[in-house]
């Protein structure tokens, strides 16, 4: 095989062919549980299905603690498991530049299986093109994910007065990781990325706490400001958070205060936002803290029924209000 992509693996003929069995279904192994059809027959268990979909193109496509295909993998299983879904089976499909190299598609590819292995999920299908150089920015991926609900979805719209929120680690490693790379801002060797598969603390979390769990949402684009607003919007309930209590790195502060952006509005690839009721927030902090993933995570907020607004209380005991992000803060990272 040419040591590059080449048109004519997108062709659809034996090069292609060479290119999905002799590449992209080897090394994936026993994750891909395809076969070359069209479709792929697979057993689901009774009841309710979860299904999300999304794509990823992100700059550069290897960092540190990940790549454009472990993100690809966690933030699908993450989606479905936020909503309380067993995750199950992965979709991948591939949009490749022309002359982009076999042996990066190749580590890529590795980086899905082992991301897909560790989540204990299945690839059923999948499908790769090929297009001239310059109509992408070397590689996009799109993932569709499917679990299985075996207990009651959770909501946006769950939260009441008194609840407590919870975020499970450090806000805005990722975004400061990224562009500490992309732009030379010398952070990046002591900001990682918090790129995580997040379905085994979730899973554990829901096993402890029940009901106690009123909503999970990963803290992806938009920050935890978007997050919260998003809450306060569905269930009609306000949030004040304590911006002491809030889990941020010195660095990842600092690093933010140069580029002039907020890290309440940076994007994490690991990190959760959980609202408990108050009764299970002591409980869901010793399940949370017991996994690396989540290990720092902290109450930061409470619920009340005072309107909708989110807002945060400094040292000095002013209240701001923080608003639902519009536009973008940053150039866009995935």
């Amino acid at each position: 095989m040419s040591h590059k992509i080449v048109l004519d693996h997108g062709a659809g003929g034996g090069m292609s062919r060479e290119l999905i069995s002799g590449t992209i279904a080897r090394i994936l192994g026993d994750t891909y549980l395809g076969e070359l059809e069209d479709s792929t027959l697979v057993d689901v268990p009774a009841g309710r299905l979860a299904i999300t979909t999304d794509s990823f193109v992100i700059d550069p496509i290897f960092f540190s603690n990940g790549d454009i295909g472990k993100i690809a993998v966690a933030g699908t299983v993450n989606d479905l498991a936020v909503s309380g879904a067993r995750p199950l089976y992965l979709t991948l499909a591939m949009i490749v530049e022309e002359g982009f190299l076999v042996d990066d598609l190749e580590r890529i590819v590795q980086s899905i299986a082992d991301t897909a292995r560790a989540a204990g999920v299945h690839i059923v299908a999948g499908d790769t093109k090929v297009v001239r150089r310059g109509e992408v920015d070397q590689i996009f991926l799109n993932t569709t994910g499917v679990g299985v609900l075996e207990r009651k979805p959770l909501s946006s719209r769950a939260p009441r007065p008194g609840d407590q929120v919870i975020v499970s680690g450090y806000l805005g490693d990722h975004s400061i990781h990224i562009l500490s790379v992309r732009e030379g801002l010398g952070f990046e060797s002591r900001v990682k990325s918090d790129c995580a598969v997040l379905s085994a603390p979730i899973a554990a979390l829901l096993d402890a706490c029940g009901e106690g769990v009123r909503c999970i949402r990963d803290i992806t684009r938009g920050g935890l400001g978007t997050v919260l607003n998003e809450f306060a919007e569905a269930s009609g309930s306000g949030i004040d958070l304590i911006a002491s209590a809030l889990p941020i790195r010195p660095e990842t502060a600092m690093a933010a205060d140069m580029l002039g952006v907020d890290v309440m509005y940076l994007a994490n690839e690991g990190n959760l936002c959980i609202v408990t009721a108050p009764e299970a927030a002591p409980a869901a902090l010793e399940v949370l803290r017991a996994f690396p993933e989540t290990a720092h995570a902290a109450i930061v907020g409470t619920v009340h029924g005072d309107g909708t607004e989110v807002s945060m209380l400094d040292d000095d005991g002013h209240k701001t209000r923080v608003d639902l992000l519009y536009g973008a803060q940053l150039p866009r990272l995935c």
